[in-house]
């Protein structure tokens, strides 16, 4: 198999759609006011359908008015963790070598590029929450009255999105307040819609979902002559307990197997995939890393099956804490735990009206909705960066040229604005420097 074909065919789509937006502005179909346009290196096909729809939803100026304002105070919130996680990310590369550096390819939320973000699952997430983060802002524009020239789609090899066009002279015209309304809907639309999201995946699976056990998962099992001898573990069973001690906790697991030595013989209980509970006496073999402890020779998953789904339904409430819980659902994808599929799914009986779905089917709407939700939450955080083009960028330079207004109250508007498109311009460098500095660094060192 050509190991460089990926690439080839990324290569040739590259090449067919530039030529195709190539041919377009050769035939003078390509231009500010024409369907097509570009948007660096995107092609818009524009229209001005859709615009009577927005008048009649943003008729309800004092709802959006409040509704917005609260998203000013969000994405400032989000524009200050995300910047500091970005510093923490910083200090923490110091302490990574070239190995244990991320790839760049983790720094992008793209479905097929990110390693993490599977593709199915990642595009419609990710079609889904800027769509409607686009419509959000054309609704509020409306709201406060700054005109929307145009609706459409981008394309920019794959079709990953829309847009919404407002009238430039109409915004830069508005006040800061009102500028910054708009800017802020589409990061409050994406907090929001990964909320409902969290909430409908929270109720399907406390509704629908039961562990099939108390235990661990195995994920994986080892051959070898390190393995352990005469086990007929296989993946997806559960392992219930080791020598008469509950391993309901991977913790558990782990300092139950720390105690023993090689070739000490253990009763292992667990749970095979078709239901049976079996309890095997098992000959440990030698651990590749510790040679003087035991060695089951099976890989288990992060969590065991109850604590991924409290996890799934509401992170607060996990037996580690509030916080660890809620590290624990947004970084499922990192530990293979999200998409829920193949071994996974044994772990779990599927009862209820949805059982009628199939568990396979089951585990697509409820992967569907994890991904909407986390795709949702890293889009409002992203675009809350203090970075130009983004609706951080705005809102920053709006909220630097405020609070230069306080201190410099002799400053005329024009003064105003300069200040704060000089002070986004810094914070832009700034954020760009933070963002390779993790992949960077580490392997300057």
């Amino acid at each position: 198999m050509n190991p460089y074909l990926g690439y080839e065919i990324a290569l040739a789509a590259v090449l067919v759609y530039g030529a195709i937006v190539y041919a377009l502005w050769r035939s003078g179909q390509i231009g500010p006011d024409r369907v097509f346009s570009l948007m660096g290196p995107a092609l818009m096909v524009k229209t001005r359908r859709g615009r009577s729809a927005l008048e009649r939803w943003g008729r309800f100026t004092r709802f959006w008015t409040v509704a917005s304002d609260l998203g000013i105070a969000l994405a400032a919130a989000a524009m200050a963790v995300i910047v500091a996680l970005l510093l923490f990310g910083a200090v923490a590369s110091f302490r990574l070598t070239p190995a244990t550096a991320p790839s760049p390819a983790t720094a992008l939320g793209l479905p097929g590029i990110n390693p993490f973000i599977p593709i199915g699952y990642g595009l419609i997430a990710l079609v889904v929450g800027i769509v409607l983060h686009e419509l959000a802002h054309g609704i509020v524009a409306r709201s406060q009255r700054i005109g929307v020239k145009s609706l459409g789609i981008l394309w920019c090899v794959l079709p990953v999105g829309a847009f919404v066009e407002q009238d430039d002279a109409e915004m830069q015209a508005a006040s800061r307040r009102h500028r910054d309304r708009v800017a802020a809907a589409g990061v409050l639309a994406n907090f929001v819609l990964a909320i409902l999201f969290f909430a409908l995946l929270s109720g399907l699976v406390a509704t629908s979902v039961q562990p099939v056990g108390n235990g661990v998962g195995v994920v994986y099992v080892e051959g070898g002559s390190t393995a352990a001898q005469n086990t007929s573990l296989a993946a997806g069973d559960l392992i219930l307990a080791i020598n008469g001690t509950a391993t309901t906790t991977v913790s558990q697991f782990e300092s139950a197997i720390d105690a023993t030595h090689p070739g000490q013989l253990v009763n292992v209980q667990y749970r095979t995939t078709s239901g049976a509970v079996v309890t095997q006496t098992v000959t440990l073999g030698q651990n590749p890393s510790v040679k003087t402890r035991g060695f089951l020779g099976v890989a288990v998953d992060t969590l065991t099956p109850s604590d991924l789904k409290q996890t799934l339904v509401f992170p607060l409430s996990s037996r580690y804490g509030p916080l660890t819980g809620s590290i624990y659902w947004l970084v499922l994808p990192f530990a293979s735990l999200e998409p829920i599929g193949g071994t996974t799914e044994s772990f779990f009986h599927v009862s209820g009206p949805l059982a009628a779905l199939g568990t396979g089917n089951f585990w697509i709407v409820a992967n569907v909705l994890y991904w909407l939700a986390w795709m949702n939450l890293l889009l409002g955080l992203s675009n809350a960066l203090p970075l130009v083009p983004l609706d951080g960028g705005l809102l920053f330079r709006d909220f630097a040229a405020s609070i230069a207004a306080r201190w410099h109250r002799a400053w005329d508007a024009a003064r105003l604005d300069a200040f704060g498109t000089r002070a986004v311009a810094y914070s832009s460098v700034i954020v760009l420097v933070l963002l390779l500095w993790q992949f960077v660094v580490p392997r300057l060192l």
